[in-house]
């Protein structure tokens, strides 16, 4: 064989094997393209689940409420909008310093209070607690005691950063005010409200709400509010 045959044939296995690493790689590329695909798939697959399982059930709000407003107390005619958190600390130094004021201008007539229970902190807890102590305040609405539930939760707020109450311990303390057993652990276990903390805290979030406690005295926010700042304004209402 002429060295020039040899070249061509050393020269044609080459090209073969060029030939078939090109094809090695193009192969491999589109396997892992398709592996991305079905990675990516998968990802958007549970996304979507785990959004229709946290914000699953019908949005439907408790006893005096709206779709995206808190339960009211009293019938006034000034209006008090409160926005909290149960595991806000701030919200309960405001409902220690201001709460006893508020309760008596309910019992004299002249306000109503809407009481915004936002969960602007889950991410303050492990458990998404400010959602589920929103969501069984709700619950608590249902049965008549919203307030004294409300206070009960303040009385006994979890330190943030922790998981907070569970859902036994929130039952207990529906209870232990004399809600029905059956019926209010029905609903805390089942997340009724939940989605409706969701759509209260969204319309929180659009009116322009940024923290908690925010309190508004006929839709005016007041000012680092305390006992004596809340009743000077509904007087000048």
């Amino acid at each position: 064989m002429s060295k020039r045959h040899e070249r061509k044939s050393a020269a044609k296995v080459v090209r073969k094997q060029l030939a078939a690493e090109r094809r090695r790689k193009r192969t491999m590329w589109v396997s892992i393209a398709a592996v991305a695909v079905l990675v990516i798939a998968g990802l958007i697959g549970w996304g979507v689940y785990q959004s229709q399982r946290s914000n699953s059930g019908p949005l439907v709000a408790p006893a005096s409420a709206t779709t995206t407003t808190g339960e009211t107390v009293g019938t006034g005619p000034v209006q008090i909008q409160i926005y909290e958190d149960f595991i806000c600390p701030f919200c309960k130094q405001f409902e220690d310093n201001a709460g006893p004021a508020i309760n008596n201008l309910v019992s004299q007539g002249k306000v109503t209070v809407t009481y915004n229970t936002v969960a602007f902190l889950d991410p303050a807890s492990t458990t998404q607690y400010s959602t589920r102590s929103a969501a069984a305040a709700a619950c608590a609405a249902d049965g008549g005691k919203f307030k004294p539930y409300h206070d009960a939760l303040y009385a006994q707020q979890p330190a943030e950063g922790t998981a907070g109450l569970s859902d036994s311990q929130l039952i207990s303390i529906g209870t232990g005010l004399g809600l029905d057993q059956g019926s209010f652990s029905q609903c805390v276990n089942s997340g009724r409200y939940e989605p409706w903390v969701g759509s209260v805290t969204d319309a929180a979030a659009k009116a322009g709400v940024t923290g908690t406690p925010t309190v508004k005295v006929n839709n005016q926010v007041i000012p680092n509010p305390t006992a004596d700042t809340v009743v000077a304004a509904v007087n000048a209402a």
